[in-house]
């Protein structure tokens, strides 16, 4: 019980993501590997690009997206990329009921979105739009699914972080994993904007 005390009471520096070498290390090692992440993103939308025409006798892009389902899902990803900044400023401030508060929230709403992409590729594949049905097909299925991937992982991420340290308090050793997390989380939100755009938007104009 002293020691808990202790760890709510101690003063922590303004940014305690980065106080010590181990903080500025995973941030500056977590770009590099999002750097990877780039590319291999670069790589599918690169793939996507060139066999999006390839439906064959499959339906099309045109024929399937909708544009009303798919900006729910992008309102949701860009809303709890908002409550992932919340929770930094949390953070930033000490208060650490305000950063889990506003991580459990980012959570609910990646679950969200992870809910209607589950739907969306229900509907596509009732409509006719497998994996194997055309180049369009594997090639979409592929780029948004590997995406919806990278939002499940988010979310059992951020669900540990907030389960282990539920409560510990903030400490300058968890600033930085809580930090990192969320930067991750602001990637994949930046990615499905591409998505949107690219696959989406292109899609249902032709």
């Amino acid at each position: 019980m002293a020691d808990h005390q202790a760890v709510e009471k101690q003063t922590l520096p303004p940014n305690p993501e980065k106080a010590t070498l181990d903080g500025r290390n995973k941030y500056l090692g977590f770009w590099f590997f999002l750097g990877g992440e780039t590319v291999l993103f670069g790589s599918l939308f690169g793939t996507y690009l060139g066999l999006r025409g390839g439906v064959v006798d499959g339906p099309g892009p045109a024929d399937l997206f909708h544009l009303d389902l798919v900006f729910i899902m992008t309102m949701i990803l860009l809303t709890s990329s908002l409550t992932s900044v919340f929770a930094v400023i949390n953070m930033k401030r000490g208060n650490y009921k305000g950063l889990l508060m506003w991580m459990w929230a980012t959570v609910a709403l990646g679950i969200a979105f992870l809910g209607f992409e589950i739907y969306e590729f229900y509907e596509y594949y009732h409509a006719g739009l497998g994996f194997t049905t055309s180049a369009f097909a594997s090639s979409f299925y592929t780029l948004v699914g590997t995406h919806g991937a990278h939002v499940a992982f988010g979310v059992a991420w951020i669900t540990v972080l907030l389960i282990r340290y539920r409560n510990t308090g903030l400490t300058l050793t968890n600033a930085p994993k809580f930090n990192t997390a969320v930067l991750y989380w602001h990637f994949i939100d930046v990615v499905w904007v591409f998505i949107f755009t690219v696959v989406y938007l292109l899609g249902i104009g032709g």
